[in-house]
């Protein structure tokens, strides 16, 4: 076993890593983490460790995850972020350590081609469009080829293609040892490698949906590990909700029902026992969508029901899948796909009927609708109690860790959500001089953020900013409808290269975005955080709105009740450290490395009219503030920016 001491000197100047890696730089915020990591494995404690921009987390677990002698299951934010950790930094850590271990990447099923799926679907010789036919024939040539199955090798079919289900697995559709590919089944060698493994690396998705046991089937893999590592763990509490969670969707039971009809297939006298209740199940399904048209997309159960309809839709959806239930039992011994239809039937028969019926304080109810679609939903109010039930099963170390996990300092926010008792925290500061890399422009005062032109506003207080800095900007936004808006003004005004969250994928977007040089990027959502940019291709970050949580979301609208008839404020308990946490994430697009200088435009006026900006403005890093356009005028002619302390004070 290393001892403390010698864990931080490995990554020291005089260690290892300074040695054999190229522009490898010593921090001793890495170092200090190192350590801690080390000692939370060690004595199979709880972690929180918020680890600033550029302070090397990566590598600060890596290490002491390596050289426990333990199982660690280390789980990522993305798939993108999952491959990047082991095919780039896990090589080099375990080549520099000399490590001889076995280590292992495992996604979830639907991340890997499905060989009987496939044969199925070029079988059934389904028609296609030319498109969908080459991509067809792509991934059929990939199949022979492959040794991981995982689609992420194959570019040249696009993520969102339809074909992917088709050729891909869930739990539901699995035929298990029965398959005659199982033998070659993708997703068991993957199983194989990661149960035989010390380090196995997974995303949040996969391990969440096991943790809450929905089953991908890494399950049997949980008990034996010794630590598990969370990184990007601000997103936890939201992926933590949503997996705790029953749901059933109108895509689940239409699957179930074409499912059903193609296992009749050569089975003799099926296909006309299956035919007339597997077409009502659809039709059923079609009707509690259309029933739904004149709602918000998403909103209270209740909402659904006091629809006129609602309740004979649901009626009849539970009486006709409850009888093809009963059909598929009387099939059963027939094949195995009939019997694991049975099963998938009775399991969604179940989820539909504990959500119409429960009516208990434990759950919050909701509805979401799409164009062809819907899901319905039960979400457990407190995330606390099965969080801290999950890890007490593990018996494991847990480690947080992120950019952003505290508010001003403090921890006690993401604690309490994930029902965190007492555990270990840390914070430590990027390595970044923001007093030199960096300035913050609040604006003049703009309107109200919900006046009808605020848009418009944003956009003439952000023009002479663009101007200042050639462009090079990314604008994020905290609505789609203000992004469109925005997309719309500069459409006319903006001299150079524009683009849009939603024109083109997001890796292409931000790769053209990198060759530009002088880009204007807007984006929302899922552009406030993991996109990286380091270097002069971005120089300025916009943000509109401090980003709170839409309004209308169902589950914050209860937890938000549930905490005041508590006697907790829900503005400042929840909604608040949300937002902090979240407008952290956007502004640590700015700053990637040592060499990057930049400004930060925070739009919204309530950073200084409101008494709560002031925990906003907390918890930002130490860089120079200032209201005066000319002081980013002079930030991009090289003026340094501890000239603009003065002005820090009256902003």
């Amino acid at each position: 076993m290393i001892e403390h001491d010698d864990i931080g000197a490995l990554l020291g100047a005089d260690g290892p890593f300074a040695r054999e890696l190229p522009n490898f730089a010593p921090r001793e915020a890495q170092q200090t983490m190192a350590i801690a990591v080390q000692q939370a494995i060690a004595g199979c404690e709880t972690l929180i460790a918020e680890a600033g921009t550029g302070t090397g987390k990566t590598y600060a677990y890596l290490v002491p995850a390596l050289l426990s002698g333990e199982r660690v299951i280390i789980s990522t934010g993305t798939k993108a972020l999952q491959d990047q950790l082991y095919f780039r930094d896990l090589p080099k850590v375990r080549s520099v350590l000399g490590a001889r271990l076995k280590t292992a990447l495992l996604k979830g099923r639907a991340n890997y081609l499905c060989l009987y799926r496939l044969d199925q679907t070029v079988r059934e010789g389904a028609t296609f469009d030319r498109t969908q036919a080459s991509q067809l024939a792509t991934i059929r040539a990939w199949s022979a080829r492959t040794r991981r199955g995982d689609r992420m090798e194959l570019a040249e079919v696009p993520e969102e293609s339809p074909l992917w289900p088709r050729v891909t697995s869930t739990p539901e559709n699995c035929l298990g040892v029965e398959c005659p590919f199982f033998e070659d089944c993708h997703v068991v060698k993957a199983r194989r490698e990661a149960q035989e493994a010390e380090i196995v690396v997974v995303n949040h998705h996969l391990l969440f949906a096991d943790l809450a046991l929905k089953q991908e089937g890494f399950g049997e893999i949980l008990p034996g590990a010794a630590a598990f590592i969370l990184d990007e763990a601000h997103q936890i509490p939201e992926l933590a909700g949503q997996f705790f969670s029953q749901s059933i969707s109108a895509r689940q039971l239409t699957e179930l029902a074409q499912d059903a009809l193609a296992e009749c297939n050569g089975i003799t006298g099926a296909i006309g026992l299956m035919l007339e209740p597997v077409e009502a199940l659809q039709n059923a399904v079609r009707q509690l969508r259309l029933t739904m048209d004149a709602l918000p997309q998403r909103g209270a159960f209740q909402q659904l029901e006091d629809q006129p309809g609602v309740d004979l839709a649901l009626s009849d959806l539970r009486d006709l899948l409850s009888t093809l239930a009963e059909l598929l039992a009387s099939q059963a011994e027939r094949s195995r796909g009939f019997d694991n239809l049975h099963e998938r039937a009775l399991l969604l028969s179940g989820r539909l009927d504990r959500i119409i019926e429960d009516h208990t304080d434990r759950d919050v109810r909701w509805y979401e609708h799409y164009p062809r679609g819907f899901v319905l939903y039960a979400t457990p109010l407190d995330l606390a109690a099965p969080m801290r039930n999950l890890r007490e099963r593990t018996q494991a170390a847990w480690i947080h860790t992120s950019a952003t996990l505290s508010v001003a300092g403090d921890f006690g926010h993401f604690a309490r959500q994930l029902g965190l008792e007492d555990p270990q925290t840390m914070s430590l500061q990027s390595p970044f001089d923001y007093a030199q890399q960096a300035l913050c422009y609040l604006p003049p005062p703009l309107p109200d953020p919900n006046a009808r032109d605020y848009t418009d506003k944003v956009i003439e207080a952000v023009l002479p900013v663009l101007h200042a800095s050639n462009g090079r900007a990314f604008l994020l936004f905290t609505s789609h409808r203000a992004l469109r808006r925005a997309a719309e003004l500069l459409q006319d005004k903006c001299p150079w290269p524009l683009f849009v969250q939603g024109t083109a994928p997001r890796p292409r977007l931000l790769e053209e975005f990198r060759a530009s040089g002088h880009g204007v990027l807007l984006g929302a959502a899922s552009f406030w955080e993991g996109v990286d940019v380091a270097g002069e291709a971005l120089s300025v970050v916009v943000i509109d709105k401090l980003p709170f949580a839409a309004p209308d979301d169902p589950v914050l609208m209860a937890r938000l009740q549930a905490l005041e008839q508590s006697g907790i404020n829900p503005f400042m308990g929840w909604q608040v450290p949300n937002a902090v946490i979240a407008l952290k994430q956007g502004v640590g697009r700015l700053i990637r490395d040592m060499h990057d200088r930049g400004v930060l435009v925070l739009c919204d006026p309530r950073l200084t009219s409101k008494g709560y900006g002031r925990l906003f403005l907390a918890s930002l890093p130490p860089m120079p503030r200032t209201r005066e356009l000319a002081d980013v005028q002079a930030f991009f002619d090289g003026a340094s920016a501890p000239q603009l302390v003065a002005n820090e004070r009256s902003a």
